[in-house]
């Protein structure tokens, strides 16, 4: 259920709700809307983002957690979401972006209800990510930096002690080119890094059914029992 901040297409057509944005009554949030005197807080983006997903199991991640935190300006499409991998899951339904990872308790937070990775995992989840790592996914790391209290410091020592595992090492090199960390890197690091492919697994499941699940590791980095091999 949506949070009573929220007006979605289940209150009113579509055609209505873009007119009152027109009229300045209303404001979109994501794939809902909310009225323009609403504080535009993390809670109100994820019961959006919570209304949009439909599963209460699904854990916001990457690109879609940024945007809860308010690192970056728009949620992605599809959202981007995750599941514990002690957790069975088969996705039905609307598209969605699913990938099985390993979690920690701490990792995940209940911002309206909704699970979401906080702002640290949400920056190593990014930063590990196995797909195209582009500017979006560099602002958003800044942007968690700057607005939703992650310590650089500590996400730099975080990525160093888990360089082996899969990903990890690439980690590193895109924290250092989005202008991070001591040995943050220049204009022209910053763009070999949005050009380099991408860190944890993932599949998209659509209408009809789901497909194999690609486990990667969690975001927290190195525990006991990881694998690690070369990166």
């Amino acid at each position: 259920m949506p949070s009573d901040r929220l007006v979605t297409t289940d209150d009113w057509p579509e055609a209505e709700l873009r007119a009152a944005v027109l009229a300045g009554d209303l404001v979109a949030v994501g794939a809902c809307w909310a009225s323009v005197a609403e504080p535009q807080d993390p809670a109100l983006r994820a019961a959006s983002y919570g209304w949009s997903v439909s599963d209460p199991r699904l854990v916001a991640a990457g690109l879609s957690a940024a945007w809860i935190w308010g690192a970056c300006s728009r949620p992605p499409l599809p959202h981007d979401c995750c599941v514990p991998a002690v957790e069975r899951f088969r996705r039905r339904g609307a598209w969605t972006a699913v990938r099985e990872i390993a979690l920690r308790a701490d990792e995940v937070v209940e911002p309206a209800g909704v699970r979401v990775l906080t702002p640290a995992a949400t920056a190593l989840d990014l930063l590990r990510t196995r797909r195209r790592f582009g500017d979006a996914d560099a602002e958003a790391v800044r942007g968690l930096v700057a607005v939703s209290g992650v310590d650089a410091d500590r996400l730099e020592a975080l990525l160093a002690r888990s360089e082996r595992l899969p990903m990890g090492r690439q980690a590193q090199r895109r924290f250092r080119a989005s202008g991070l960390g001591r040995r943050a890197s220049g204009a022209n690091g910053a763009a070999a890094g949005a050009r380099e492919p991408g860190g944890s697994g993932s599949f998209v499941t659509g209408p009809g059914g789901g497909g194999p699940v690609v486990t990667g590791p969690g975001p927290g980095g190195a525990r006991e029992g990881d694998p690690v091999g070369p990166t």
